[in-house]
């Protein structure tokens, strides 16, 4: 399966397609850490790609630019076929954010799981202080169905950066541990093709 915008292409994630994401930038935010691709050996690539590929209510693409150079990768998680509905994730090499591509990779890919997979809903979760995901999400039509706290994946971040003192009031510290507020959003197929056409 490939599916082709203007500017990229997406097609199912493949083991060599994992190798180049060893080449990734880094994000300057540390709030955004988590999305950085980690370090690993072959061995531990290999294990990371099997762990996103192996189930069969998962389907993981990568995302490539027009000289098909792998620039990210989205999943589909959790699908339940009877409802037709499961849940988004997605991940950019840094070096690619606030290009556009982020934009034209979920339009692109949304037309297609509705259209042709026949989907009827897409959720996704996102945190609070990510307001760049969150505006490119309500583009789309994705609309907040859950608002909730979630420790940090970082209890070391410090709080004195200030990337975190601009979006302090998205987290909760206590007992030395650090929360953040994270959305649940849905899109509805209707929403979607409205907004597209």
């Amino acid at each position: 399966m490939e599916i082709s915008g203007s500017r990229i292409k997406i097609s199912g994630l493949k083991l060599a397609d994992v190798y180049q994401m060893r080449n990734w930038g880094y994000h300057d935010n540390p709030l955004l850490g988590d999305y950085n691709f980690p370090d690993m050996n072959d061995k531990e690539l290999k294990t990371w790609y099997r762990s996103k590929t192996f189930s069969l209510n998962n389907k993981y693409y990568g995302i490539f630019d027009g000289e098909a150079k792998l620039i990210g990768y989205m999943g589909i998680k959790d699908i339940r076929r009877i409802k037709r509905e499961s849940t988004l994730g997605i991940v950019f090499d840094p070096n690619y954010v606030s290009l556009g591509y982020g934009t034209e990779c979920l339009s692109t890919f949304l037309n297609h799981y509705f259209t042709k997979m026949k989907m009827k809903k897409m959720y996704l979760e996102v945190a609070e202080f990510n307001k760049r995901a969150y505006r490119l999400y309500e583009k789309m039509g994705f609309k907040p169905v859950g608002y909730y706290l979630d420790e940090f994946y970082d209890h070391k971040l410090d709080t004195n950066n200030p990337y975190f003192l601009d979006e302090k009031s998205s987290f909760v510290i206590t007992d030395k541990k650090i929360y953040n507020y994270i959305y649940k959003m849905k899109l509805d197929k209707g929403i979607f093709l409205k907004k597209q056409s």
